[in-house]
């Protein structure tokens, strides 16, 4: 075992492809700190025992495992010894004769489940090093890598056992899994294949499900009529595409996508609570999009400002609304009224500009908003779409005898629900744009930025309760602008 790994192209899928492994590793992608849930999954991908994938089953899966908060570990064990530089011609010429294919892989086979076992225990022993808990470390494996994750979950001892595991098409046709004995403390399994699976491994993925149900261990199994092998990542616009999806549940049904240290906002509910949340959310959408319905009743209990009141409301996303929870002396000292939405986009609060602000009959409007779009909450956008929305705002409200302020754009370095924006520089820009409109349109312009921005471009850590969010501190060093403001604009 001299040799030394290698890498090519040269394949159907031009995808970059690793062979002759003699030394295993594994790879760490980690997800944002903010976004971290404790969930571990050990990736094995496939390649027929000779190659190892670098993308569709190794980093495209961690990127995608990531995007939920899952550190992933991806295995690159060890594999056949390729005698020329063009492995998938060897491999071809080798599963054309099964006998010689079965030598080849039985030379390695126990070598690349020995590698599953140890990567289990390394992650295990180091998890305090990459904040997951211990017995929340799982393996997937993608066709030969599934037959390494199944290896590794029917040959380790205890404690070096996955604590659930998901091989996806794995690879049946060798020695090794001639017969297996489901132990009787297995842990949690999810299978998925394609019937029309030209290695014919959708009914070995079936078999085993049956297998874990006769112990009466919990498993799931997924049986897609087309998607052939080696589907992975790839889209084929057949529903084979969405067992992503089918994993994703699984996992939050057994609660690995809920973080195993909850803090903020995990703290304060259950999982089951956050799902319905989730759901909620998800159907009010499709029937109320901009939330119309959310400030109904207050808007309809209130009467019309009185003659020398100077009505004065915030308009807004998050931002504006959990100032209220953070600090609602402000808001009832001052008689404000805050009509903030968490979550809400520009063309949202565009669309119920007319009801929460417009007809309320205010002498001021205070906006605050727009990092929701760069954060792509309603979908991909502009800066200048942004901008746009918000100067249709100062229009109407200039039309309707309202004075506005336009306040800049809070700072955020990563949202911890859609990672890798880097809506750090986007905001900056963003808020060039506010104060031009507010040079043009001769609004008042309230610059809070600069009060909470740190040297990432990010919150600072002594004002945010997240990456996104202020804290009641926060509130307070921005509130003697605003209202400076405010006063200013009541003024003139």
């Amino acid at each position: 075992w001299n040799w030394e790994q290698k890498e090519t192209s040269n394949n159907p899928y031009k995808e970059k492809i690793l062979y002759n492994i003699s030394t295993p590793t594994l790879v760490a992608y980690l997800p944002p700190a903010a976004l971290a849930v404790g969930t571990a999954v050990i990736v094995a991908p496939g390649g027929a025992f000779h190659t190892i994938g670098v993308n569709n089953e190794a980093a495209d899966v961690a990127k995608w495992l990531n995007s939920k908060g899952i550190a992933v570990f991806v295995l690159r064990y060890r594999l056949v010894h390729c005698e020329t530089d063009d492995p998938f011609k060897e491999i071809g010429v080798r599963i054309a004769d099964k006998a010689k294919f079965e030598i080849a892989v039985d030379s390695v086979i126990n070598l690349a489940i020995a590698d599953g076992i140890k990567a289990v225990e390394y992650v295990r022993n180091h998890a305090n090093d990459y904040n997951i808990s211990p017995t929340r470390i799982g393996m997937m494996g993608f066709s030969a890598g599934g037959t390494i994750t199944l290896g590794t979950t029917l040959n380790a001892p205890k404690e070096s056992r996955p604590d659930f595991i998901a091989p996806i098409y794995f690879y049946s046709n060798i020695r090794a899994l001639k017969k297996i004995n489901v132990p009787a403390d297995a842990p949690p399994a999810f299978f998925c294949a394609a019937s029309d699976d030209d290695l014919g491994l959708a009914t070995p993925s079936s078999n085993l499900y049956s297998a874990w149900m006769e112990i009466q261990k919990q498993s799931e199994v997924h049986i897609y009529e087309k998607g052939n092998h080696g589907f992975g990542l790839r889209k084929q616009n057949l529903p084979v595409d969405t067992w992503t999806d089918r994993f994703e549940e699984w996992l939050d049904i057994h609660g690995w996508l809920w973080p195993h240290k909850p803090t903020g906002f995990y703290a304060a509910f259950t999982p089951t609570q956050a799902k319905q949340m989730r759901q909620a959310e998800a159907d009010r959408l499709k029937t109320d999009w901009a939330y119309l319905g959310r400030y109904a009743q207050e808007n309809k209990n209130l009467s019309l400002p009185k003659p020398n009141e100077k009505r004065v409301v915030f308009i807004g996303s998050s931002g504006v609304e959990n100032w209220k929870k953070f600090d609602s002396t402000f808001f009832k000292t001052n008689a404000y009224l805050n009509r903030g939405v968490s979550g809400q986009t520009s063309p949202q609060m565009l669309l119920r500009f007319r009801e929460d602000v417009l007809n309320l009959k205010p002498a001021v409007v205070v906006f605050s908003g727009g990092s929701n779009d760069i954060a792509q909450n309603t979908g991909v956008t502009t800066l200048e779409a942004i901008a746009g929305n918000v100067e249709t705002m100062i229009l109407l409200a200039k039309a309707n005898g309202i004075k506005f302020i336009l306040c800049s754009e809070m700072p955020v370095y990563d949202y911890p629900w859609r990672t890798g924006l880097q809506p750090a520089e986007k905001i900056v820009a963003l808020n060039i744009l506010y104060k031009a409109l507010a040079e043009k349109h001769k609004i008042m312009y309230a610059d809070i930025y600069p009060l909470l921005v740190d040297d990432r471009k990010g919150l600072k850590k002594e004002y945010q309760s997240d990456e996104v969010h202020p804290n009641q501190a926060g509130y307070r060093i921005i509130e003697p602008l605003v209202q400076k403001t405010i006063a200013q604009a009541l003024k003139n």
